[in-house]
Parts: C-alpha cells; sequence; structure tokens
C-alpha cells in the first residue's frame, strides 16, 4: 500500500484524542472515494483547553492512540493531518492587490497565487503565525464578487481573505509533540474547518450556516456565506464547564458530576417532574438525593451562557439571528439532552446537530464527536484530489513555510 494511498486526522482535543484512518481508492469518474480503516480515542492527557501543557503527557496520550488505530488498520501510520483549536487561534480580514502580469490581460494561477501572498502581507500580531489564509471572493478592475478569476481579462487583480492565526509558541509545542510519536506533519488544520468538511453540505455553506464545535474546554464556531469562510473563533468555555458547575451545585466530584451530566444531564428543566430525585449513592457512598430538575437548571445556565457567547461573535459579523440554514452543532458537548432547543431558542435560528457524512460501517463514527477527526481525513482527501492533477481551487492552507520553520528547529535540538 502506497504513502499516498493512506490519509490519517488526529484530532487532538483537551478531552479526548482521536484517530481515523482512511484508505483511498481511485475512482474512474470523481478523485478517489475513501474508506475508513482504522478508529480509536483515548483520553487526553497534558492537554487544556486546546493547548500543549506538558508535552511528554501529550505524546504518550497520541502515541497510545496511534497503535490502537494502526492495530485496527493493518498499517503503520506515517504521516497525518492535525487539528489544531485553542483560544489561541484568532481571525481577521485582510485584503492584497496586484497588477496582472500579462501584457493581453488575461489572469494566470501565478497571478492568484501573487494576489493571496500579497493578502498574507498583513501586519501579523507578535509571536503569531499565520495557519490559513481564505480567499473569500476576487475583484477584477471595479467587478467584485468574482469566486474563480483565472482566465478572465483585467488590469487589477483584489482578493479579500480570511487569515486564521495561531500563537506560535502553542503550533511549536503542538507539532513537537506530534513529531516525537515519529509521524510527519501533512498540515495543521483549524478544528472547525475541518469539522466543517464532515458535517456541513455545500448547499448549506452557499446558504449562510454556522458551525459550532463543542468541545470540552473550547467550544469553536465557523460561520460559511456563499460557500466561504465569513468568521471564525474558538471560545475557552465547553462542557467541561458544565460538569464544573454540577460538581460545586451538588458537591461531589468533578469525575461524578461528568458521569451525572452523562446519565442524567438534560437542559430544559421544565421538562423533568419536579418530584424527580437523583441519587448520589449511585455513584459514591454518600446517601444524598438531588432534584434532577435543579441539576438541569445548572446545565441550562451554564449551556445559555455558552451560547450568548456565541451570539456576541455573530453579533460582529451582523448575522445574528440572520443565518438561512441555521445553526450545526457537533463535537462531544452537542451530545447533551437539551441542547438543541436550548440553541434553537438562544440563537433564533433552526438548529440541527451534525453527523459526519462518510460512507462507512463504523458504528462508531456516526457520532458528533468524531465531526473533526473525519473531517481532517476529508481534508485530506480534497488536497490529494486537488493536486493530482489540473488546477488546485484548494488554497486554504498557508502553514507549509512555518512547517518547515519548525521541522528544521526541531532538527537543530536533536544531539
Amino acid at each position: 500500500m502506497s504513502r499516498d494511498e493512506i490519509i490519517t486526522g488526529i484530532d487532538v482535543g483537551s478531552r479526548s484524542v482521536r484517530v481515523v484512518v482512511g484508505q483511498r481508492i481511485p475512482e474512474r469518474e470523481k478523485g478517489s472515494a475513501l474508506q475508513v480503516i482504522g478508529v480509536s480515542e483515548c483520553p487526553s492527557e497534558g492537554i487544556s483547553k486546546g493547548v500543549i501543557k506538558s508535552i511528554e503527557d501529550a505524546v504518550s496520550s497520541i502515541s497510545l492512540c496511534l497503535e490502537k488505530a494502526e492495530r485496527m488498520a493493518g498499517v503503520p501510520i506515517e504521516h497525518s493531518y492535525i487539528s489544531i483549536s485553542g483560544a489561541h487561534v484568532i481571525s481577521q480580514t485582510s485584503k492584497g492587490v496586484i497588477a496582472v502580469s500579462k501584457a493581453d490581460g488575461e489572469i494566470h494561477e501565478e497571478d492568484v497565487d501573487r494576489v493571496i501572498e500579497a493578502a498574507q502581507a498583513v501586519a501579523t500580531p507578535p509571536n503569531y503565525e499565520i495557519l490559513h489564509v481564505i480567499p473569500k471572493f476576487f475583484t477584477i478592475d471595479s467587478q467584485s464578487g468574482i469566486k474563480d478569476p483565472i482566465g478572465m481579462t483585467g488590469v487589477r487583480l483584489e482578493v479579500e481573505a480570511q487569515i486564521i492565526l495561531g500563537l506560535s509558541s502553542q503550533i511549536k509545542n503542538l507539532t513537537k509533540a506530534i513529531y516525537r510519536t515519529g509521524v510527519d506533519i501533512d498540515d495543521l488544520v483549524l478544528g472547525s474547518l475541518a469539522g466543517s468538511e464532515s458535517v456541513l453540505t455545500k448547499r448549506q455553506k452557499e446558504l449562510g450556516v454556522g458551525l459550532l464545535n463543542m468541545g470540552g474546554a473550547t467550544t469553536a464556531l465557523v460561520v460559511f456565506e456563499e460557500g466561504e469562510v465569513l468568521h471564525s473563533a474558538v471560545l475557552a468555555v465547553g462542557s467541561d464547564h458544565i460538569t464544573a458547575d454540577i460538581a460545586i451545585g451538588l458537591r461531589t466530584s468533578f469525575d461524578v458530576a461528568e458521569q451525572i451530566k452523562i446519565l442524567y444531564g438534560c437542559a430544559l428543566p421544565e421538562e423533568i417532574d419536579k418530584d424527580e430525585k437523583i441519587s448520589l449513592k449511585e455513584f459514591t457512598q454518600e446517601d444524598v438525593n438531588y432534584s434532577r430538575r435543579q441539576i438541569a437548571s445548572i446545565i441550562e445556565a451554564r449551556l445559555e451562557e455558552i451560547y450568548e457567547m456565541v451570539d456576541r461573535e455573530l453579533r460582529k459579523i451582523n448575522r445574528s439571528g440572520l443565518l438561512p440554514a441555521g445553526i450545526v452543532l457537533s463535537g462531544g458537548g452537542a451530545k447533551l439532552k437539551g441542547s438543541l432547543e436550548v440553541a434553537k431558542r438562544k440563537f433564533r435560528l433552526p438548529a440541527t446537530i451534525g453527523y459526519p457524512e462518510l460512507a462507512t460501517s463504523i458504528e462508531k463514527l456516526n457520532d458528533p464527536a468524531y465531526a473533526v477527526a473525519v473531517g481532517l481525513v476529508l481534508w485530506g482527501n480534497r488536497v490529494a484530489d486537488s493536486s493530482g492533477g489540473g488546477k488546485s481551487t484548494f488554497r486554504f492552507s498557508a502553514v507549509e513555510g512555518v512547517k518547515e520553520k519548525i521541522k528544521d528547529w526541531i532538527r537543530s535540538l536533536i544531539p
């Protein structure tokens, strides 16, 4: 099996590390079909709020997860697409302008590359690296809103792009942890962008949709409109904050609160009988009863607060209550009972739960928590299809230079 046939996605989360291994099966008509041959999940250590806190612990968690995936797939994992998240990830809009180089004014791929490079030359904040440059639209002379300018004629070419940046130290720490497991990095991909590959349809992206990926310690938002990324943000709150609130409210441990959340958690107190009780004896030695409705009120309050923070991000781009395809929830936090109803009420929009769209017989993958890991594999498949011949329309990543710098830096550390 050749190196290019295997595509692996590693979703490095605060709560879990998930690995999905896909095999490309060439099809005559449309690129390659994907078949999932390996899946694994392990608790993550040394990772908090999407950032590496201990490289040793993170390497151990990722290595264990890779070993399990390799055993299931029956092939060694040599290279992979890696998710990156955390509140350090920021985004900004940038513009690039160039003069068309050819005398006849026809725009070629080199012109598009040059104008995207010009958009990259923004004033990057200190200690930040560019992760993605995502063109929103092009303008030729005074005609704007152009999706693909190649082959058109003009004198002046402009682009408006979304630039996604991450803190250099965090990028280096994550990259170092992955390299120490013996795996090469194909690309670093923003988790919410990867998730959009697996749970959003092309039509949703055209109409206008918000994808909300609720992890353990972070909640990531990415908004699409007319098929392009309009806005992205990562908030330092997640489903672990709900667990912490339950632990404080019931005066119990975090682990017991997590079990209560999974088994009895609901964000709709009005739907629970006021006399229904939960006994802590089921989880600990304590014989104490608590009202299930009271626990639901705690969950609802924190969930509403998280959604309010997300709605604040939507207000920044004037899209609060104005996304025709609504909000799609993914990540482990989306499985909480009642989260959908609270989302509909809080965002004043239609809301659905996003399940990864990938033809597979592996039941485990039919889970919103696997949205990012599956999305990374689909992302890799798209990159492989676009680079396999013809014009590449896949211009998302700008991390190649960063990757080479980090590789050189790590090599310099190895005696």
